[in-house]
């Protein structure tokens, strides 16, 4: 197992296109009922699915009908498949910037769950959308491979997205404007108590930042 940051994602997404598996992949924990319908579905379709589980928890109980739970791999190794499937957990599921930041294309589960940059996303340019019960998940795996070079293009374009978007100052500019904006909400003035120590903070040359923001002092 590997400890995920974009610069390595993008440094290791696998073979190109035209050599990847076009078995769609995925795996993880049992946190969600609808994850638990996507290993049945592989069960079913294995020439068009690899799901299964590694880790159960939630379902413990059910382990018997959806496992044996298999190996963790390398997340690069995610990228030797050409289609990845990405659905939620207990909350948005973490990966999707990291999947969109490899060479593959994301099949995305529609959801009620956002992180800070979902509403900058475009369905069918960034990512093929299914339906949250994953009713049209095989129709729309159906759909990509019949129509290759566009699904092509949308992984081209949710990786610009990434790079553009979903790299470390950007997320580090992000944060900064949102404590601003929360800041800017306090109704009363913040005070230094008893046994606080001040953290230093590193210098702003660490992460460039374009957004323009104003120093606190």
């Amino acid at each position: 197992r590997v400890s995920l940051d974009m610069m390595s994602v993008q440094a290791n997404t696998g073979p190109s296109w035209e050599d990847k598996n076009t078995t769609a992949f995925w795996r993880g924990r049992d946190s969600r009922k609808e994850r638990l319908e996507l290993v049945k579905l592989s069960r079913k379709y294995p020439e068009i699915i690899d799901a299964a589980f590694t880790n159960f928890f939630f379902f413990k109980h059910d382990e018997s009908l959806y496992g044996p739970i298999v190996k963790h791999i390398s997340f690069f190794d995610f990228f030797k498949y050409k289609y990845q499937i990405n659905i939620d957990g207990t909350v948005a599921a973490y990966r999707l910037p990291y999947l969109l930041a490899g060479n593959s294309v994301v099949l995305k589960q529609d959801s009620i769950y956002y992180e800070h940059f979902y509403n900058e996303l475009q369905p069918w340019k960034h990512y093929i959308p299914f339906k949250s019960d994953l009713s049209d998940l095989l129709e729309k795996l159906q759909w990509a491979k019949e129509h290759d070079e566009e699904a092509k293009n949308i992984a081209k374009s949710g990786q610009e997205f990434a790079r553009n978007n979903l790299m470390g100052d950007h997320v580090f500019c992000y944060y900064f404007k949102l404590f601003q904006e929360y800041a800017s909400l306090q109704v009363s003035e913040p005070k230094v108590r008893d046994g606080m120590e001040k953290v230093q903070q590193p210098d702003d040359d660490l992460f460039p930042c374009t957004c323009h923001r104003k120093k606190v002092q």
